[in-house]
């Protein structure tokens, strides 16, 4: 079997996230964060899925996502549904996964030359 090297054609990589720590190019992030393949925002001000507004969405909203991934942490926490509601009145998907799950998920949809934006909640 042949192994290739093929690196991604935009400029924000995700590596992977786990609970407490994102890696995004050669950064290790500590803080919640969104990215998407042309931007990365540091110290997103969101702390817990549970008690999120739909204002706390609006980093990602201006991004001009087709869907935006929500990485919950360990677990699969969703938001309030006015958070839900402010996605689906835009016709911007949105789906809440583990931070693992959104870290794999948003590689193939980046992959697929996707207007994605993965959101990771982080404790730190």
């Amino acid at each position: 079997m042949d192994l290739i090297l093929e690196n991604p054609d935009y400029a924000y990589f995700l590596r992977g996230a786990n609970a407490f720590e994102g890696r995004v190019n050669d950064r290790r992030l500590t803080r919640s964060f969104l990215v998407a393949p042309d931007r990365l925002v540091e110290d997103w001000p969101v702390r817990d899925a549970g008690t999120m507004t739909p204002a706390d969405l609006e980093p990602a909203l201006a991004l001009d996502p087709e869907a935006i991934l929500l990485g919950s942490g360990a677990g699969q926490v969703f938001p309030p549904p006015e958070v839900m509601a402010a996605c689906l009145q835009r016709g911007i998907g949105l789906e809440v996964m583990t931070n693992a799950a959104v870290a794999r998920t948003y590689t193939v949809m980046a992959s697929e030359q996707r207007r994605v934006v993965a959101a990771f909640i982080l404790p730190g």
